[in-house]
């Protein structure tokens, strides 16, 4: 497989303009154009989209495929459970990244391949951690593929979160904080349940399209803090003192109006470095990431035992230069994928 999109008689996985394809299964794998036949490794948007004729999936991510992509024809899978498709056996591995995410093991040809998907290693008690899937060949994402991205524990980051909630309250201010709808949102809720202090706190307010997705965990039974609406509040000195959890996509928009004073914050592995928070003008940046940091993207590499690596969006070039020096053979390839992180 190369960048160019072309592939040797090797590949049990290629690249061609649809997305990533397995001739040896006749299926795609998170494909970015309507396909006959798609095996997607979990739900968000760069990942699971519109018009595929059959999608396979994990039985946790088949409701927020419903959610986001309304009734088509589903597939759902149990972790571990091999279906073989034409001539490939596939099965889906938890990639520790969202609610219901997946690695797809193919195997056919004595050969085994594994997609990774988007993975992180970190604990996270909203869904299945991270398998070591042991393969021949190991497809993997690189977002945060350089040296700096280190995170740090997630409920230390919590606390720095609730602190600052508190010293918004002291000013009258609400506490907006931005992160994504699928994934991070009902991690920092299930994070702020496990609190001693939680019954103490006020309860979140949800924007309208993070709460969609708050309810989705919640019927996974999914146990997170309450939560109550934004639009629940009658008068803009209602969201004073609370925290505000509020999707990206609500940045700089009339929506904020609604709050008559306030702070913001995002909360991402992109606040790992200092000028991405100055650069957007976000009061505070909060260091949660749902994919793999640098030095889990190499630990997971070598547990794979994989000889052949193949690094996809994000900074596949730092990465790619070290495996190389450390003698395993890796390229880079060049996909539709990125976005939450």
């Amino acid at each position: 497989m190369h960048g160019t999109g072309s592939s040797d008689a090797r590949d049990l996985v290629e690249l061609r303009p649809d997305g990533l394809y397995c001739a040896a299964g006749d299926f795609h794998i998170d494909p970015w154009q309507p396909v006959p036949r798609a095996v997607i490794t979990h739900g968000h948007g760069d990942h699971a989209r519109a018009g595929m004729g059959e999608y396979h999936c994990t039985d946790e991510t088949l409701p927020i495929l419903r959610w986001r992509l309304g009734e088509q024809r589903y597939v759902a899978h149990a972790y571990g459970e091999a279906f073989e498709l034409n001539g490939a056996r596939v099965s889906l591995h938890p990639a520790g990244h969202v609610l219901g995410s997946a690695q797809i093991r193919v195997e056919a040809g004595g050969a085994v391949w594994v997609v990774s998907g988007d993975y992180k290693r970190q604990p996270d008690p909203t869904c299945a951690p991270f398998e070591v899937v042991p393969c021949d060949v190991f497809i993997t994402e690189a977002t945060f593929g350089l040296p700096v991205y280190r995170w740090p524990e997630t409920p230390d980051v919590v606390a720095e979160i609730v602190d600052w909630r508190r010293q918004c309250a002291r000013r009258g201010e609400a506490a907006v904080l931005f992160c994504y709808a699928l994934g991070k949102a009902q991690r920092v809720l299930t994070e702020l349940a496990a609190r001693d202090d939680a019954r103490d706190e006020p309860p979140p307010l949800l924007h309208g399209a993070i709460a969609a997705g708050v309810e989705v965990y919640r019927g996974a039974g999914v146990a997170m803090v309450a939560t109550e609406a934004v639009s629940e509040q009658r008068t803009r000195d209602g969201h004073a003192g609370r925290l505000v959890l509020a999707p990206p996509s609500a940045m700089g928009t009339p929506w904020l109006r609604r709050f008559r004073r306030a702070q913001q914050g995002f909360a991402s592995g992109w606040m790992r470095i200092r000028g991405n928070r100055r650069r957007r003008n976000f009061d505070r940046g909060f260091v949660i990431s749902d994919h793999a940091d640098w030095p889990d993207l190499l630990r997971t590499i070598e547990q794979t035992g994989a000889r052949r690596v193949i690094a996809t969006h994000g900074d596949t070039d730092a990465l790619v230069r070290v495996l190389v020096e450390r003698g395993v053979a890796a390229e880079a390839l060049r996909t539709a994928f990125g976005g939450e992180a």
